[in-house]
This record gives C-alpha cells, sequence and structure tokens, in this order.
C-alpha cells in the first residue's frame, strides 16, 4: 500500500516546468516548421497538449499534435494477455521527415519510452524523436535518456511518482508515495 510521503510540484510548478521544457524545445527545433508533439496515453496527452499551445506562444507556429497508445508494443504484453488494445492513438499526419517530440509524465525503467518509439516507428520514419518528461526518476534499465525534464527526482525503488491532471485525478500535482 502506497502513501503519500509529499507533493514535490503543485499545478504553478508545473506550469513553470512546462514552459521551461516549451522553451528548450524551441530553442533545439527552430523554426519548428517540422515540429510534432506527441503526448504517451494517459497522462503525457495532457502535457503534450500544453507542451504544443506554449510552442505555439512562443515560435509563432502551432506544431501538430498527436497522442500514442503503447499498450500492444509493452514487453510485458504477455502478462497483461488479451486486457491490451490500442485504442487511444491519434496521430492525424505523416511522421516521415517530422522531428517528434515525445511527452511523458515520468521516466523510470525507460520501458515505456522504448514501446512509444517502436509504435511511433511503426507509424513512420521521423528525421528525429525526442523525449520530454515531467519527471525523472532514474532507475534505467534501458539506455535511454530524456532530452528535456521538468524535475529530476532521486527515488528509491520503493517509492512511486505520481503525476496527477485535472483531466483524470482533478487536481495537477506532483507526488512522491513510499510503499508501507
Amino acid at each position: 500500500m502506497y502513501v503519500q510521503k509529499a507533493i514535490l510540484l503543485d499545478g504553478p510548478a508545473i506550469d513553470r516546468s512546462l514552459m521551461r521544457i516549451s522553451h528548450e524545445i524551441v530553442e533545439k527545433n527552430a523554426p519548428c516548421e517540422n515540429l510534432c508533439i506527441v503526448g504517451v496515453y494517459r497522462r503525457g496527452v495532457p502535457l503534450a497538449r500544453q507542451i504544443a499551445e506554449n510552442v505555439r506562444r512562443i515560435s509563432g507556429i502551432a506544431p501538430n499534435l498527436g497522442e500514442i497508445d503503447i499498450s500492444l508494443y509493452r514487453d510485458d504484453l504477455t502478462e497483461k494477455g488479451e486486457q491490451a488494445t490500442v485504442e487511444n492513438t491519434r496521430i492525424d499526419f505523416d511522421l516521415k521527415g517530422k522531428i517528434v517530440v515525445l511527452v511523458d509524465d515520468v521516466l523510470y525503467t525507460g520501458r515505456t519510452t522504448r514501446a512509444a518509439i517502436e509504435a511511433l516507428i511503426r507509424r513512420g520514419r521521423p528525421a528525429a524523436i525526442q523525449l520530454a518528461v515531467l519527471v525523472d526518476r532514474g532507475h534505467r534499465e534501458l539506455p535511454i535518456r530524456a532530452d528535456f525534464v521538468g524535475k529530476n527526482v532521486p527515488t528509491s525503488h520503493r517509492e512511486l511518482i505520481e503525476v496527477r491532471v485535472p483531466e483524470f485525478d482533478g487536481v495537477k500535482e506532483v507526488a512522491i508515495l513510499e510503499d508501507r
């Protein structure tokens, strides 16, 4: 059973982190004409929407925005059985030759990111894939690192980082929970 230890980021702190990430994305990818923002379903999607809007405000160019469901690309699919379906992928633009910024809430082992990259590549061949995460908590099992990070939070394996967004949780915050 996990119990909340602390709130790491409140709503305004999340907004500041996402704005900083957005500025870094624009700086790295200017003039942003070939930029696409793709959120990893579920909580990466609202973060991707906010980043895309920030990028539009900063650069004057609205990037293509999409959502990717990695359910069928997970390496634990056999454990999930027949529950895995891909119903939440919405990419209505061609990825070929685009710079795709993949957005997720938490980077932990790297397995979700690996699955998302595989799912993207199956849909087309982007010029580049970059990774933006709100929280990087360490403990990588695969050689994956984020290009843009809101907050680095060293954690133990007994802890859990929970990103809460209004669309799913009614509140905007990042909490750290501990297994008791």
